[in-house]
This record gives C-alpha cells, structure tokens and sequence, in this order.
C-alpha cells in the first residue's frame, strides 16, 4: 500500500519588490535582484512602483538562489 507524503511546506515571508503599474501587465522582480534605483518593467517598460509580497525565501549559495526548506 502507498502512502502520499504531506507536501513540504516552503517558509515565505514578506519581500520588498518592485511591480510594474501598467494596467495590463503583471510583471514584477524582487527589490534584491534590482541593478537601477528605479528600475522599468522588462516586459512593457512601464515604471515600476515598490510594493511588498508574501514569497518564499531565498539563501545565496554560490552563483545561484535556491529556496529555502524547513
């Protein structure tokens, strides 16, 4: 018989982003993976407005972000 695992739950908590404020778009980037003071939207290139979202955590390992497990 097999048993389904409960599925791993991913510590979120809340991330500054930047967001994109054209009506249609739904671009958005975290404020730490932001070169510009103020960046612009790379989808549209609309200006961007800084807001905050719950996300999973992020730990720096090498060159790259993995999400951080409990």
């Amino acid at each position: 018989m097999y048993r389904r695992q409960a599925p791993e739950i991913i510590p979120e908590e809340d991330t500054a982003i930047w967001s994109c404020t054209s009506e249609g778009c739904n671009g958005w980037m975290r404020t730490d993976f932001t070169f510009l003071s103020e960046p612009v939207c790379p989808f549209c290139q609309a200006s961007m407005g800084q807001e905050t979202r719950m996300l999973p955590i992020l730990n720096r390992t090498g060159n790259s972000f993995v999400a951080q497990r409990s």
